[in-house]
C-alpha cells in the first residue's frame, strides 16, 4: 500500500534554544529518508536558524515551510506558517515586536500585538488544549543550582513604530511557559540517573525512575491506537473555559486560514485529546490537521534533550520533573506510525496546508539606501563623480592610465550589479568617522579595489600590489562584495550610533554571532544539570578546555581523577560530544551592519542586543552571504586607538604635529628594529612566531612587511610555502618558475605562491580557469576543511595545467599549496592594509618609544601583552617609567619630562603640576575641548583636520586629527584638490619623555574616583591624606587601593605609613572640612624589597621596583638557572637551565601540538619550545606553574634564541603570594 502523503509542520530546530535537539540538517536528512513532503521549521519566537534551514531542505530535496512557534502572554499558543511574502514580511513584524518588548532572549507577545500587525499571508495552527490540565510542578521542594544572575532589566525597550502597548501584566518568555524563575535541583550523585545503560543502542531518559506513563517499556510505533498508559495527569474536564472565547478570537483573525494541531505522543492521553479537539473543531467549525511537535530528529535524542530542558531551567535533570517529556516520541515518525495515531484525513490535510505556503526565502530582495544621492543625480552618476574626484586626489600629478583602465572596468561592474548604494552608504560612514578625528582603515578584499581607494575607503594603492576585483566583486559570483573597515576601538561606537541615527533603528541593525557550544561550555554546562560536584565541574572545565584529542582527553580526565571508561562517564561523552556545536545563543556581530531601504523587520526579526542602544538582526553573516544580503562591516581594531593616542601625546607633549600619512618612508631604523625581532606590541608582528620569522626573512622594504604579514599563518605554513620562500629568499635555493608568465604572477614572492590572489591569478595562467571560476576556486579553499570539497577541483586544476604543458609534479604541487590555503591564508590586500600599520606603529616604537608605550597601555585590552611587559620593554628601551601617584597621575597614563636627561630642575609650582597632571597641556581638564564638567576624563577633539579632501567631505566643524592614508588629505574647495607633500615636517628632535603610569593601572579602582581625585587637585594641591580624602570624597575601599598601590607615597610616605595614614582619616562634613588635628608621628619600619614588588603585583599587576627574579636569583643560581641575557653567549645546542615568570602560553592549531611558552626574567624574555611529548608528561606544570623552571636544550638560528624543554618545574612556591597572570592563546 502506498505510504499516505504527509507534511509536518511543527518542528523545532536547535535555534529554539534549549529546546530542539537535532539540527536542521539532521531533520531534513531524515524527513527525506522517512519520505516526508515538506518540513516546516517553526522555531520559538525566532527565524535565527531559517537560512541554515534553507540550505538543509535545497541540499536534501525537502521543501522548506517557514513558521514559527508563538506563545502568548495570556497562553494562547500558535503556530505560524507563510503562504507567500507578505505573510512572511507579518510574522518578522511580529517577531520584531515581541522581542523588542522584552530583554535580550526573552520576548513578550499580546494578542493586540498580532492584531496591530495582521495576519494575512499567514496560515495557523491553533495548539488548543485539549485538557484542563491543572497539574502543577512541585517547585518548593526544589533549589536552584546556583543564585540566579542578576538581570538589569533594559528600559529602553521599544517595539516598532505604532505597535501597541504591552500591558503590565504580560510575563511570557521565550519556553515552555514555566517562566522566568530558576527550577530546583536537588537529587542523587550522577552514578544515579547516568548508571541506567541504553537500550538497542540509544539514549534512555536519564531521569532516576520510571517516567510517568511508561511502566517499563515505551510503545513501540505501530502498536495499536488503543494502547494505554498509566494516567498522570492529576485532574481534568473535557475543556478550559477560556477556549470558546480563543476559537472566535482566532476565527475572526484568520478565517479560512485556521486549523487545529492534533498532536499524539502515546502518553496514554491520546484517545482523550482526539475526542476534545474533534468536538472543538465541530463546535467552531475549524478543521483539523496532523501536526507533531518534533524536538528531535531521532528517539534517541531524548537524553540530549532532557539535558538542554534542565540546562534552560537552570535545574538539576533529575529535579525537572513534568517539565521533561513523559517520552521520546517528538521526533520525526514513520509515515506507517503516524498512520497507527492518526486517520487518512488528518495526514492529508498536512498536504493541503503545505500546498498554500509557497514563499521561498530566496525571494527576498532589499535596496541599500539612496538618500544619500544629491537631486540631479543618480547613484551611478554621483559614485562617478566621487571617484573621479578621488582619483585626482589620490594623483594629484596625473591618474595613471592603468589606474584609469581599473576604474573604469570596475564602476561598469558595479553599476552593472546595481552595488552603486552599497559603496555610496560606505563612504559615507569612512567620511563622517574622519570628520570626527576617528582614524578608519579599510581592509580584506576591498583593498583590490581602486574604487575604494579613491573613494578614501581603503589605503592600499595599485602600485604597491596587484589588484585583482574579481577578488573582491565578480560577476560569476552574483554575490555581494564585502568591505571591513576597521575604526579605534574605544570610539568605534560613535559611529555605529551615528549609522542608527542617520537611517533609524528600522532600517539599520547589527548582525548576529551564533555562539554555539564549545568543549569547555558544554562540559560545564552538562555537568551541572547531571549533578557533579563544582570541584568536578572545574576539572572538567581544565579537561576540555583546549579541545585536545580523544586519546588526551582520556588522559586527562585520569589525571584529574576520572575514569573515561566508567559507564557514567561514557554516557556523559555522548552527551557532551552531540552538544558541541549546537548553538546556545545569539550574540551581536563585531561589526557588520544590514543597512536598508525599507524597514528592515521586512526583511528579518530584529530584537535588543545585550548592550544598551543598540539592536541586532536574527541572521549572522553566513546566513546573509547565503541570502546575498549585503552588510557593512564596521569593526573595532585596539592599534588605531593606539597610534590616534600616540600622535595625540606627540602634538601634546613634543609640539610634533604628524599624521600616519606622514610618517617617512623606508626608515633605516624601523627596519633594522624589526630585523632584530624586537616587536613587543608592533602591530601583526609582535607574537613568538611573527618575531621568530623576522630575524630570518629580514623585512628591508614594504612589500617585504607584506610578505612577513601573511607568511606566518596557517594557509602558506600547512601548504610548505614557508620554507622554499626563506632558502630562495637567502639565496639557498635557485627560483624556478615552470614558464614565463608564471613570473609575472609569482616573481614578487620568488616562485612561491603566499597570497589568495596569486593561486586566483595561477588558475587563470596556467590552468584556463575565468576570473569568476578562480573565485569559487577560492572560496571552496576557505570552507574545504569544514565542508570538504576541494577534491572536485583537482581535476580542474592538475588537467588544465597538464593540458597547458606544466608538468604533473608541478601541478600536483600547487594543487596541495591550494589545500594548505584551506587552513586560512591572506590576501595581498589585506596583508598589505595590515602591513601599513605594522610600518607605522614600528615607526612610532622605533622614534618615540615612551609616547608609543603610553598610548598602548592607554588603549588597553589589546595584542599580546599586558601592562607589566609593555612596561618592562619600555624600561628596557632607555624609558624613565614612573609609579602612579594621586599628586600627577590621570586616569589615563601620560608623558612627563625625563628628569634624569633635562636636570632635577626647581620644584614644581602648582601650575605646573596641573600641566603635568592634564592630559591636555595649556587648558584645565575644565577647559578642554569637547569637556561638558570640571573632572570629566573623556578625550577632547583632537586637532588637525584630517577629512577634507576625501570625496564627498563635508567641512568639518572643528580641528580633527589625522587618518590613514598614503597620502595627507589635502582641504578641497570648489572641487580643486590641492597636493600637499607627503613628508614628514621638519621639527627638532623631541626631548626625553618619562611614562606616568596612570590611575586605571589600579586593579579595582573606578573611573569616577579618578576624575573626583583630578577634578579636586585641579583647584589646589593635596596638601596631605586628609585633605585628599575629604575633597575627592574617597571611600574606605579607595583609600585602600590608593595606599595598596603605592599611590599615596609623596603624601603619605611608604605603604606601611599610608595604610596608617588612611586608617587615621575620615571624610569630614562640609563643618569640618579643612580642619587638622595634630597627631604625634609614628614611627613605622620600612616595607621589604618583597613586600614592595608583591604589594605592586597586587594592586596593578606590574612593578617599578626589583623583578621577582631579582628576589630569588642567588637561589636560582644555586640551580644554576641562567638569565635571559646570559642566552645569546652560550653555543647552540648547549644544555641549558632557565626560570621566569610565565607571562603567555600559545598553542597555534597549525603548531602540530607545540605550546610555545614565553618567560620573563629581570633581564628580558625566554622563548621556549614544548614539544608535545613534553606536554603531555608534564602537563600539570606547563598549564599551572606562574614561575615555571626548564632544563632544556639551547636552539640558535639567524640570530632567533629558543629553549627547547625537556624537564618542566613549578618552582611558584619559591615566591609564594606573587600575583602574576599569564595571557594564554590556543
Amino acid at each position: 500500500m502506498k505510504p499516505l502523503p504527509y507534511s509536518e509542520l511543527h518542528c523545532l530546530s536547535n535555534f529554539s534554544f534549549g529546546r530542539g535537539a537535532s539540527s536542521a540538517d539532521e531533520l531534513f536528512a531524515r524527513a527525506k529518508a522517512l519520505g516526508y513532503r515538506h518540513l516546516a521549521i517553526t522555531d520559538e519566537c525566532s527565524l535565527a536558524g531559517i537560512v541554515r534551514a534553507l540550505e538543509a531542505s535545497e541540499k536534501h530535496g525537502v521543501p522548506l515551510i517557514v513558521g514559527s512557534e508563538l506563545n502568548f502572554d495570556d497562553g494562547l499558543k500558535l503556530v505560524l506558517l507563510c503562504e507567500n511574502q507578505a505573510g512572511y514580511a507579518r510574522l518578522c513584524e511580529l517577531i520584531t515586536t515581541a522581542r523588542r518588548a522584552a530583554e535580550k532572549g526573552e520576548y513578550r507577545l499580546s494578542r493586540d500585538m498580532l492584531s496591530h500587525v495582521g495576519t494575512q499571508g499567514l496560515c495557523c495552527l491553533w495548539l488548543a488544549p485539549a485538557l484542563n490540565d491543572t497539574t502543577t510542578l512541585d517547585r518548593s521542594r526544589c533549589k536552584p543550582l546556583s543564585p540566579p544572575r542578576e538581570r538589569s532589566m533594559r528600559t529602553d525597550f521599544r517595539a516598532p513604530a505604532g505597535a501597541p502597548e504591552l500591558p503590565p501584566r504580560c510575563s511570557g518568555r521565550a519556553g515552555v511557559g514555566l517562566g522566568s524563575r530558576s527550577l530546583p535541583a536537588q537529587g542523587p550523585r550522577i552514578a544515579r540517573f547516568l548508571g541506567r545503560g541504553w537500550g538497542e543502542g540509544e539514549a534512555q531518559h536519564i531521569s532516576p525512575s520510571p517516567l510517568p506513563g511508561e511502566r517499563g517499556a515505551k510503545r513501540k510505533l505501530g502498536e495499536p491506537k488503543g494502547y494505554k498508559a498509566d494516567s498522570w495527569i492529576t485532574s481534568k474536564s473535557p475543556m478550559p473555559p477560556h477556549t470558546a472565547g480563543d476559537a472566535f478570537w482566532l476565527k475572526r483573525h484568520f478565517a479560512d486560514r485556521l486549523w487545529i494541531a492534533v498532536e499524539l505522543h502515546c502518553d496514554g492521553q491520546d484517545s482523550t485529546k482526539l475526542q476534545t479537539l474533534q468536538t472543538l473543531g465541530k463546535q467552531y467549525d475549524i478543521p483539523l490537521v496532523a501536526s507533531g511537535d518534533v524536538h528531535m530528529h531521532v528517539r534517541r535524542r531524548r537524553a540530549l534533550q532532557d539535558a538542554l530542558t534542565a540546562i534552560r531551567l537552570n535545574c538539576r535533570v533529575d529535579a525537572v520533573g513534568l517539565a521533561l517529556f513523559p517520552n521520546g516520541e517528538r521526533h520525526l515518525r514513520a509515515i506507517d506510525a503516524l498512520a497507527e495515531l492518526y486517520s487518512p484525513a488528518l495526514l492529508e490535510e498536512t498536504q493541503r496546508i503545505a500546498s498554500r505556503c509557497q514563499f521561498s526565502l530566496r525571494k527576498l530582495r532589499y535596496d541599500y539606501p539612496h538618500e544619500l544621492v544629491p537631486e540631479g543625480e543618480t547613484p551611478t552618476s554621483w559614485l562617478r563623480q566621487l571617484t573621479e574626484r578621488g582619483a585626482r586626489w589620490r594623483w594629484p600629478q596625473g591618474v595613471p592610465e592603468e589606474s584609469r583602465a581599473l576604474i573604469a572596468k570596475e564602476l561598469a561592474l558595479i553599476a552593472e550589479l546595481r552595488y552603486e548604494a552599497f559603496f555610496l552608504t560606505v563612504h559615507d560612514v569612512v567620511d563622517w568617522a574622519r570628520r570626527q578625528g576617528i582614524l578608519c582603515q579599510g581592509r580584506g578584499s576591498a583593498a583590490n579595489s581602486v574604487v575604494c581607494y579613491c573613494l578614501g575607503i581603503t589605503s592600499v594603492g595599485p602600485e604597491r600590489i596587484g589588484m585583482l576585483f574579481e577578488r573582491f566583486v565578480s560577476k560569476e559570483r552574483d554575490e555581494p562584495p564585502d568591505i571591513d573597515v576597521d575604526f579605534e576601538h574605544q570610539r568605534r561606537e560613535e559611529v555605529i550610533q551615528y549609522i542608527y541615527r542617520k537611517y533609524g533603528r528600522e532600517r539599520a541593525a547589527l548582525a548576529a554571532t551564533v555562539i554555539c557550544y564549545r568543549s569547555k561550555s558544554a562540559a560545564r554546562d552538562l555537568g551541572r544539570v547531571l549533578g557533579f560536584s563544582e570541584d568536578q565541574l572545574e576539572q572538567l572545565s581544565r579537561v576540555f578546555a583546549r579541545g585536545n584529542s580523544r586519546v588526551e582527553r582520556n588522559d586527562l580526565l585520569r589525571e584529574y581523577g576520572f575514569d573515561p571508561d566508567s559507564p557514567e562517564l561514557r554516557r556523559f561523552l555522548i552527551l557532551f560530544n552531540e552538544l558541541r556545536g549546537f548553538p546556545r545563543h545569539l550574540s551581536q556581530h563585531v561589526g557588520g551592519f544590514v543597512i536598508a531601504e525599507q524597514p528592515l523587520w521586512q526583511l528579518v526579526p530584529v530584537e535588543n542586543a545585550a548592550m544598551p542602544d543598540r539592536t541586532i538582526i536574527q541572521w549572522d553573516k553566513d546566513d546573509l552571504e547565503s541570502l546575498g544580503l549585503l552588510k557593512v562591516d564596521c569593526l573595532a581594531l585596539g592599534m588605531l586607538s593606539c597610534l590616534r593616542r600616540c600622535l595625540d601625546l606627540l602634538r601634546q607633549h613634543h609640539n610634533i604635529d604628524l599624521n600616519l600619512a606622514q610618517v617617512p618612508e623606508g626608515d633605516a631604523a624601523t627596519y633594522t628594529m624589526i630585523q632584530r625581532g624586537d616587536t613587543l606590541g608592533v602591530f601583526q608582528i609582535e607574537s613568538r612566531a611573527q618575531m621568530a620569522m623576522l630575524p630570518r626573512l629580514r623585512p628591508a622594504n614594504f612589500y617585504d612587511l607584506v610578505i612577513e604579514v601573511a607568511i606566518v599563518r596557517p594557509g602558506p605554513i600547512q601548504g610548505d610555502m614557508v620554507h622554499p620562500y626563506l632558502r630562495r629568499r637567502c639565496g639557498e635555493e635557485p627560483v624556478h618558475y615552470a614558464s614565463p608568465i608564471l613570473e609575472t604572477v609569482l616573481g614578487r614572492t620568488l616562485g612561491v605562491p603566499i597570497f589568495q590572489e596569486q593561486v586566483m591569478h595561477l588558475a587563470i595562467v596556467a590552468a584556463g580557469f575565468s576570473p569568476g571560476e578562480a573565485d569559487q576556486l577560492r572560496r571552496s579553499m576557505a570552507a574545504w576543511k569544514r565542508h570538504g570539497g576541494l577534491e572536485q577541483w583537482y581535476e580542474r586544476v592538475v588537467g588544465g595545467m597538464l593540458e597547458r604543458g606544466y608538468p604533473r609534479e608541478f601541478a600536483e604541487r600547487i594543487f596541495e599549496q591550494i589545500k594548505g590555503f584551506g587552513s586560512y591564508g591572506f590576501p595581498e590586500s589585506h596583508a598589505a592594509s595590515f602591513a601599513l600599520l605594522a610600518y607605522v606603529s614600528s615607526w612610532l616604537k622605533c622614534h618615540h618609544p615612551a609616547a608609543y608605550a603610553c598610548a598602548l597601555l592607554n588603549s588597553q585590552p589589546m595584542g599580546f601583552y599586558s601592562p607589566a611587559q609593555i612596561v618592562q620593554d619600555a624600561r628596557r628601551h632607555g624609558v624613565e617609567v614612573r609609579p602612579v601617584d594621586v599628586l600627577v597621575s590621570g586616569w589615563d597614563s601620560t608623558l612627563e619630562k625625563d628628569s634624569r636627561r633635562a636636570g632635577p630642575g626647581p620644584p614644581l609650582l602648582h601650575s605646573e603640576l596641573a600641566a603635568v597632571s592634564s592630559p591636555y597641556p595649556g587648558t584645565s581638564l575644565c577647559e578642554a575641548p569637547g569637556q561638558a564638567k570640571i573632572g570629566s576624563l573623556t578625550p577632547p577633539r583632537p586637532s588637525p583636520n584630517i577629512g577634507e579632501g576625501v570625496p564627498g567631505h563635508q567641512p568639518a566643524r572643528e580641528n580633527q586629527c589625522a587618518s590613514i592614508s598614503p597620502h595627507p588629505l589635502p582641504h578641497q574647495g570648489g572641487g580643486a584638490i590641492k597636493p600637499v607633500s607627503a613628508k614628514a615636517p621638519a621639527s627638532p628632535a623631541p626631548p626625553p619623555a618619562a611614562l606616568r603610569l596612570g590611575l586605571q593601572l589600579i586593579r579595582g579602582l573606578s573611573q569616577d574616583c579618578a576624575e573626583r581625585i583630578v577634578a579636586a587637585r585641579w583647584l589646589r594641591p593635596f596638601a596631605d591624606v586628609q585633605d585628599l580624602v575629604d575633597r575627592a570624597q574617597l571611600s574606605r575601599d579607595e583609600k585602600e587601593k590608593l595606599a595598596a598601590a603605592g599611590a599615596l607615597k609623596r603624601l603619605a610616605g611608604h605603604r606601611h605609613r599610608a595604610f596608617w595614614a588612611i586608617a587615621g582619616s575620615e571624610r569630614h562634613t562640609d563643618l569640618l572640612a579643612g580642619t587638622r588635628v595634630d597627631e604625634t608621628q609614628v614611627r613605622l619600619p620600612l616595607p621589604s624589597r618583597a613586600a614592595d614588588t608583591f604589594a605592586d603585583y597586587r594592586s596593578t599587576g606590574l612593578t617599578l621596583a626589583d623583578h621577582p627574579l631579582k628576589l630569588i636569583r642567588s637561589q636560582l643560581r644555586t640551580r644554576r638557572m641562567r638569565q635571559a641575557i646570559e642566552l645569546p653567549a652560550i653555543r647552540d645546542g648547549a644544555p641549558v637551565r632557565v626560570a621566569g615568570l610565565v607571562t603567555m602560553r600559545q598553542r597555534p592549531a597549525t603548531a602540530t601540538g607545540v605550546t610555545f611558552v614565553t618567560l620573563e626574567d629581570e633581564t628580558g624574555l625566554v622563548n621556549l619550545v614544548v614539544w608535545r611529548t613534553v606536554a603531555d608528561r608534564q602537563r600539570r606544570p606547563l598549564l599551572e606553574a606562574r614561575l615555571l623552571g626548564v632544563d632544556g636544550v639551547l636552539q640558535k638560528k639567524d640570530e632567533v634564541i629558543h629553549v627547547i624543554a625537556g624537564r618542566l618545574h613549578d618552582l611558584s612556591a619559591m615566591l609564594d603570594g606573587l600575583d602574576t597572570r599569564s595571557r594564554d592563546f590556543h
